[in-house]
């Protein structure tokens, strides 16, 4: 597609909540973007809203925002994305992260922006029950009513959008359901020797004959670690490690004590907290466990399978259109910890079994979610918008 020039380039802001969410979730994506349009990241301050701006060679607007509801604050911030889209004119707004979408969706409507998109990459309210959830299903609402397209990540986001009556505007997945899908050479397990997998080893005091499973997130019950870390301990394998990877969040959704306890104590679990660069553990380990109870569309997913892994995952939005049952994977009930336990023995009994579906793994992340791919995907949809909306505008024209 065509490259756009610094004076003819229509504008295209890419918004979310925190900042954090345009600086992993798109990372690559908005420099690819910025060729064809003139992009601009919006969020709220931090470091994070710097390294977008100076990796990915866009500017960056500063608009405080807030996951938790506040009705002064969100007027505020609402006020102040309006009157930006006001005074800057953008040609499309597109949000990613909730409250970002709400806000920017109705300032955007406000001040008459043209094509006005969001793309849910994960939904709260299914998790919740009673007012909470009415509120929260009344907030996407309002959302989608100011929003001009819609965008689920994936099939499982989609069809609880559609049980929940959020929109009867069309809902659109583009590529194969991931945001910004995988730098496949990036994550390739080429890059690793055997000679620097073993020194790895060796440092995290692992050895080549271990089987050794890997979770990587925040280390919180929603995770499913309680039950992660409860059927590891019942396996009573030699040479079998459990390596977690990610950080501990005991503020909201604490794991048991036992569960702390049990990762401290048990000398098969290594625990290396977060990580930046999470491909070499991923090189020495033999299969990914995710047993997650609520999801968007799980990037360790994608990244594990890239990688050449194999997973065990839960019957979950994003997990399940990840994983084949039997092909690149298991899928289990959430919450169930015999089932996770079955198929943890099942992983370390059947080594022929494993070997096939690690050779599927990577083949079918990149057949799927390679990340170029994906940036076309959503290119080619902008195009689509745009060229409909010059469209309709000529048609206008004529009439009159």
């Amino acid at each position: 597609m065509e490259k756009q020039s610094c004076l003819t380039k229509k504008k295209l802001y890419r918004i979310s909540t925190v900042p954090m969410s345009l600086n992993l979730l798109l990372q690559g994506q908005l420099k690819f973007l910025n060729q064809f349009y003139k992009v601009v990241g919006i969020s709220d301050f931090g470091k994070d809203l710097n390294e977008v701006q100076n990796r990915e060679g866009i500017e960056t607007r500063v608009v405080g925002m807030k996951r938790e509801i506040s009705i002064l604050k969100d007027f505020i911030s609402l006020v102040k994305l309006s009157l930006l889209f006001r005074k800057e004119k953008p040609f499309i707004v597109h949000t990613i992260t909730p409250k970002a979408g709400l806000l920017s969706m109705i300032a955007a409507k406000i001040t008459g922006v043209p094509i006005r998109m969001h793309t849910f990459t994960g939904l709260i309210f299914p998790s919740k029950s009673g007012l909470m959830q009415k509120l929260l299903v009344k907030m996407d609402q309002l959302l989608c009513c100011a929003a001009t397209n819609i965008y689920p990540e994936g099939e499982g986001v989609k069809n609880d959008l559609l049980k929940y009556k959020i929109t009867k505007k069309p809902l659109k997945i583009l590529a194969n359901g991931n945001v910004n899908g995988i730098d496949v050479s990036h994550f390739n397990p080429a890059l690793f020797s055997e000679e620097k997998k073993d020194k790895f080893r060796y440092k995290l005091s692992m050895c080549k004959e271990d089987f050794v499973f890997i979770f990587i997130g925040r280390l919180v019950k929603d995770k499913g670690i309680n039950e992660l870390v409860s059927a590891f301990s019942k396996l009573k394998t030699q040479n079998c490690k459990l390596l977690l990877v990610g950080p501990k969040e005991q503020d909201l959704y604490p794991l048991l004590p036992e569960t702390l306890h049990e990762v401290e104590t048990n000398e098969n679990i290594v625990y290396v907290g977060y990580q930046d660069d999470v491909r070499p553990y991923l090189a020495i380990a033999d299969a990914l466990v995710f047993p997650s109870y609520r999801e968007g569309f799980p990037n360790v997913v994608i990244q594990a399978g890239a990688m050449g892994l194999p997973s065990i995952v839960t019957d979950i939005n994003g997990s399940n259109e990840i994983i084949i049952e039997g092909k690149n994977g298991k899928i289990i009930p959430s919450k169930d910890e015999n089932a996770l336990l079955r198929d943890m023995k099942y992983f370390i009994e059947n080594p022929e079994e494993v070997k096939h579906m690690a050779n599927e793994s990577r083949p079918l992340i990149v057949s799927r979610y390679e990340q170029k791919m994906v940036w076309g995907a959503l290119l080619k949809e902008y195009k689509r918008l745009e060229t409909e909306y010059e469209n309709r505008k000529d048609h206008v024209q004529t009439l009159f």
